[in-house]
């Protein structure tokens, strides 16, 4: 191939791995990726991506995406030696999972790497809806702290002895009860089946779980079937004193009836660091002291990231060395 024929980023005879829309993870250490592969970055092309795929990635083996590149059925026809997806995180709701396994191409993602600060975020964020940090916060730098009435009784809520509701119980959602059952909380659970180690109560549907629970937090994976999942239902459940956190995908929760809701008042507050159609918010959101916003990043520190990267180099040697996948998706996440 001349230089002139060459993809962007194109560099050599060393392993091809595409990448349609760079995720972070790779912006961050893009230097040693270029190192190690032949990056193809469909990104830099003036080529619709389409085109770019058609031309330079009949032979390309890998590809690496995140949440806005999405490997779908028919992206996947024009890569016809693909054998590996690697995600850039632990969601792989943007994979077409199905066509995947029907091509025999294996999928990664990042395992729990991002679990542990995903969930210190989520307690964080539950904190700071329940005492108002940031809204106390925006009143001291605008000056208005000495104002009588500023700060009523009651405007605030402890966190000590409430009944959490934990929707999905895997790496996140544990490690989120385990945060705050120190603060004397009461935790319950609704997740696809009854976990037999798992010494709190469990809930079959999301309702029942919001019947029993002062605060949601949600850390389920979005699938076909948990989409809307948190529906106009479940929030009547909760009730006018309930909360919710959701750190997990914001097309689990019906947004506009979320809103409707925290308008209106029939529930107590939201922690939202998941929309559902990022980057858009509702803009009815910006105005309501009780909701927390923040902007898809709870799993986002510099160790996770070390830590994903590991993770992501490690698939790929192994996939490239016909070794063993460090962190395969499994026929479970198609379920």
């Amino acid at each position: 191939m001349d230089d002139k024929e060459r993809p962007p980023g194109a560099a050599g005879e060393r392993p091809q791995l595409l990448v349609i829309r760079p995720p972070q993870v790779f912006q961050v250490y893009e230097e040693e990726f270029m190192a190690k592969f032949e990056v193809l970055k469909a990104y830099e092309s003036t080529l619709p991506t389409e085109t770019f795929l058609r031309k330079y990635g009949r032979s390309t083996r890998a590809v690496f995406c995140f949440g806005q590149s999405p490997i779908t059925a028919e992206l996947l026809q024009h890569l016809p030696s693909l054998g590996l997806v690697v995600a850039a995180g632990t969601g792989v709701n943007h994979v077409d999972l199905a066509a995947c396994r029907r091509r025999g191409i294996a999928v990664t993602n990042t395992a729990d790497v991002f679990s542990e600060d995903t969930a210190d975020y989520a307690v964080g964020m539950l904190i700071d809806l329940m005492r108002k940090i940031s809204s106390r916060d925006s009143s001291v730098r605008r000056r208005i702290w000495p104002l009588a009435g500023e700060f009523p009784v009651g405007f605030t809520f402890t966190l000590r002895n409430k009944r959490i509701g934990i929707v999905g119980w895997g790496n996140i959602g544990s490690k989120v009860a385990r945060r705050l059952e120190p603060f004397g909380c009461t935790i319950c659970y609704n997740s696809r089946t009854r976990k037999p180690s798992v010494p709190h109560s469990f809930y079959a549907t999301a309702c029942e779980l919001a019947t029993h629970s002062d605060i949601l937090v949600i850390c389920c994976s979005l699938t076909e079937k948990t989409r809307h999942l948190i529906n106009d239902d479940v929030m009547a459940a909760m009730g006018e004193k309930g909360f919710l956190v959701n750190i997990a995908r914001g097309q689990v929760v019906d947004e506009k009836a979320l809103v409707k809701r925290l308008v209106e008042g029939t529930i107590a507050g939201a922690a939202l660091d998941v929309f559902e159609n990022e980057p858009t918010v509702p803009p009815e959101l910006f105005g309501l002291d009780n909701v927390v916003l923040s902007p898809h990043r709870g799993a986002f520190t510099g160790e996770a990231f070390a830590d994903a990267f590991g993770m992501v180099m490690a698939n790929l040697e192994a996939f490239f060395s016909d070794k063993p996948l460090i962190s395969p998706v499994t026929i479970d996440h198609l379920s």
